[in-house]
Parts: C-alpha cells; structure tokens; sequence
C-alpha cells in the first residue's frame, strides 16, 4: 500500500481551509495515520508519520518552555505534523511555537474556522488505507513465486525464511504468522498493524520483539523482501499450517 503524503491530505475537501505555517519543504513526506489528541504527552502513542490534530485547549494553558517542548516531542516521536484549530483557545499559534516550528522545519498547520475533526480523520484514514492497483512492476512477485513453486524449491525456501514460526505449536504460530502478515501489509507501522489485527499496540511489540527473536534483524530490504515471499508461498502450499 502506498502511503499518501501530507499534500495529498491537505488536498482533500474536509481540509480546504487548512493554512501551512511552517514546514513546507516536507510536505511530500508520508502519512501514516491522523489523530485527534490534547494531551500534551501524545508523543508517546505515536509511531511516526502521524499528524496530530487538536483544538489547542492544553498549549493554551502552558507556559512557552512547556510550548515549545510539547512541540519537540512531536518532532523526536517522527509526527508528520500538527494542525490547530484556531478557534475556541487560541486566537494566534503561539509566538515561540511558530519560531520553533519554523527551526525544526516540522509542518504546523492551521484551520482559523471551526472545522470538524471526524471529518477530517475519516477523509484521510479513506485515503490512507484505499487499496491501489498494483503497477506492472509488481507483477515480479508472481513469477519468482511461480518459479519457486515450479521448481520445486519453495517448501525450502519458506523453512528457510519462516523456519522458527513454524515449528511452534499451533496457537503461538498463528498468532505470530498472522502479526508478521499484517505488519508486512502494514509496511511495519505498528499503529497501522494494531488497528488492522483489534489489538493494543503494546501488544504488536511486544510480537514483534518475539518475531525478531525467532527470525532475526527485519531492517534490511533482502531480508523484508524474504519474508514477503515466504509468507505468500506459504498461502499456495499445504504446510499443515494456516495463516490466521
């Protein structure tokens, strides 16, 4: 799945009136998600790529160090961006906040009207999570999948790259398999992943910590693209396990 970027969600109807201060050379970077938060602690449920929508009603009541640091943390937590309704509690964003902002090169958006927050999270999670046609280059997948079947070597390759999953006993192997399918699907954005598994994100970690365990480092492109194969190969055979 192809992640939109920030442009491509400031393109969208619910947020036409939205007005960037700050950060434009990034808005071609992508989105992974948006929420609404006026905890001034939101870094610490957030994955990186988000953009953090609020109503100001927190920042309006800190002090400018206070400001300025909730806005650091967004940054060191990889927020995409912050957007502030400017309407009920702040009037202007704050003076050291812009500053800031424009420092760290971090997009701060803003909406002078009053806008309607689920709107705007609905309008974005539809296209963040719209299914795009695979391109031609895609098809790739397909072949080596086909040769590796035709050839016989697919039962090896899969023990190969899935070897450790699949010699667990049943329940923990499903549970894993089907983390290790969705954080794939997911681009291995653990917010993304939890939503799409019903689970918290404390427990998509602490999966991916066990997964890491049994099959190694997952960072690099050849071990990723792997586990890409293995995991669709394993949906062709009968290995007498199932993907849950």
């Amino acid at each position: 799945m192809s992640l939109p970027s920030l442009c491509d969600i400031l393109a969208l109807p619910a947020f036409e009136k939205a007005e960037v201060l700050s950060g434009q050379s990034r808005l071609h970077e992508p989105v992974t998600w948006v929420h609404v938060s006026e905890l001034m602690d939101a870094w610490r449920f957030l994955s990186g790529g988000e953009v953090l929508v609020s109503t100001g009603l927190e920042l309006a009541r800190a002090t400018p160090d206070a400001r300025v640091a909730y806005l650091r943390s967004l940054v060191d937590a990889g927020a995409q961006a912050l957007a502030l309704e400017l309407v009920q509690w702040l009037a202007e964003v704050p003076e050291e906040m812009l500053r800031a902002a424009r420092l760290m090169e971090f997009p701060l958006v803003v909406f002078r009207e009053e806008v309607r927050f689920a709107e705007l999270t609905k309008e974005a999670h539809e296209l963040i999570l719209r299914p795009h046609s695979p391109s031609d280059s895609e098809h790739w997948l397909d072949g080596l999948l086909d040769a590796l079947v035709e050839t016989g070597r697919s039962g090896r390759f899969v023990e190969e790259q899935l070897g450790p999953i699949l010699a667990l006993p049943g329940r923990p192997r499903g549970t894993l398999l089907a983390t290790l399918e969705t954080l794939v699907a997911s681009q291995f954005n653990v917010a993304e992943a939890a939503r799409r598994l019903g689970v918290r994100r404390q427990s998509v970690y602490y999966r991916l910590d066990q997964l890491t365990g049994l099959l190694g480092d997952m960072e690099q492109p050849r071990r990723r693209t792997g586990i890409i194969v293995a995991l669709e190969l394993l949906k062709r055979m009968d290995f007498g396990h199932s993907v849950r």
